[in-house]
């Protein structure tokens, strides 16, 4: 998702100063996957074992985990897996037979929004929620243009892939698709100007002939660089798209399910209702559920015209992890750690008073920290040290933004405030 400084920071030279062990497995690893995948950090690390806000690699060390949303509740959460587990030996199979618990879970899950949204579309992936949110806004409006922020992650599906950026230029986007700037971080003005980058990018589809289907942001908007403030910017450039006959969708994949700690669902930070919302692996603690959830009204022509089927989107076991994420997350009070520990985090940063860390940012348990060199320009080359040197030190976080300058942190929402302790001192270390 744009993480520049761990993507592109193992090189063959890296490779060649690894034990014999490592170098054979990486070479088995290129062998059978093929070029396409890439390795984190300089020194990759192989983990053998999970644990809330751990993982351990084979050696027994434990590394803190200040990266990996996914496992949103923790690592090998006990509760999730006991529901999966026993769900598992009773049934498991595809929505097109009645189940009680899909439909018990979908009455919980869409009593979590606002009351617009009471529909719910089951998927796999982000990606594929992504997508089905694509085919459904083209059916409601019969429009075809799609705009994101300059380097938003959306997915990776063809369609989806399209429109997300931060992919890299070898990937292009549609010619349906427009990109916007994201809003400055603290700009009073940045809801006027992001509006106005959302109308200018409809106005160049129209001169083109392509009617707008969707604006679809990031409401943490995490590739671009962690942007949440100030609260509210989203409000007149939903109102810009819908104007045009277009949709306002919120991709919740990484911002929901409380990680934001002042609501469930980050458009809620914006004052925000969108047509549609998109849900990702978080759902299920990184067991593959995923939705779409949004009015009826703008499912209708979609449900009308197509027959919709997804095998693994919403099975038994699926339903059984997701609902025992909800359970944890009411049952721990993690939205509030989110907030109370989120809030800790940020201001111990902010607090080590280094020069080269900028603006610290975010909400709850997403956090970006700007790192700058001494002209208070990005620093790119400090950004992939200071991650790597994190992680030979045992703590995992990444980067992203436009100039690979901002770390991003967001540990599973069991991190507390000792965790964030550890973290800080760390950082404090490893800063030049």
């Amino acid at each position: 998702m744009n993480d520049k400084a761990m993507i592109n920071a193992f090189t063959r030279s890296d490779f060649e100063r690894l034990p014999a062990t490592e170098r054979a497995l990486i070479a088995r690893r290129e062998r059978v996957l093929g070029p396409a995948y890439r390795l984190f950090y300089e020194r990759p690390v192989e983990f053998v074992r999970g644990d809330g806000v751990w993982l351990h690699d084979r050696d027994g060390n434990a590394y803190l985990d200040a990266y990996n949303n996914v496992a949103s509740v923790g690592h090998a959460n006990p509760r999730v897996a006991a529901a999966m587990t026993e769900q598992a030996t009773r049934l498991n199979t595809h929505t097109r037979y009645l189940n009680e618990a899909l439909i018990d879970y979908a009455e919980r899950l869409t009593g979590l929004f606002p009351s617009a949204l009471s529909q719910v579309m089951f998927t796999c992936t982000g990606s594929e929620a992504n997508d089905l949110a694509l085919r459904i806004a083209r059916a409601r409006t019969g429009g075809t243009g799609v705009i994101v922020t300059s380097l938003a992650y959306h997915g990776v599906t063809t369609a989806v892939a399209e429109f997300s950026p931060s992919l890299g230029r070898n990937v292009p986007l549609g010619t349906h698709v427009r990109t916007v700037r994201p809003p400055l971080s603290g700009d009073a003005s940045a809801g006027a100007r992001f509006a106005a980058d959302v109308e200018a990018a409809i106005a160049d589809m129209l001169r083109h002939g392509i009617r707008p289907a969707m604006l679809l942001v990031d409401t943490i908007f995490s590739s671009d660089g962690v942007i949440a403030d100030p609260p509210g910017f989203l409000i007149p450039a939903a109102a810009a798209i819908r104007a045009a006959g277009g949709l306002f969708v919120a991709d919740e994949v990484q911002p929901g399910f409380g990680r934001t700690g002042d609501a469930m669902w980050g458009f809620v930070r914006h004052g925000v209702v969108p047509d549609m919302a998109t849900l990702g692996k978080p759902m299920g603690n990184g067991y593959p559920i995923a939705a779409v959830v949004g009015r009826p009204d703008v499912f209708a022509e979609f449900g009308r015209e197509v027959r919709y089927f997804n095998t693994f989107g919403g099975t038994p076991v699926a339903i059984a992890a997701a609902n025992a994420v909800l359970d944890e997350i009411d049952d721990r009070k993690l939205m509030d750690n989110a907030r109370d520990t989120g809030a800790y985090l940020r201001d111990g940063i902010d607090g080590l008073g280094h020069a080269a860390i900028g603006e610290v940012r975010g909400a709850g348990l997403f956090i970006g920290v700007e790192l700058i060199d001494a002209n208070g320009r990005p620093d790119a080359v400090l950004t992939t040290r200071v991650v790597n040197a994190m992680r030979d030190r045992r703590v995992l976080l990444s980067a992203s933004g436009p100039d690979a300058n901002v770390l991003k942190i967001r540990p599973p929402l069991v991190f507390d405030r000792a965790n964030a302790d550890l973290l800080i001192a760390t950082l404090q270390d490893v800063l030049p």
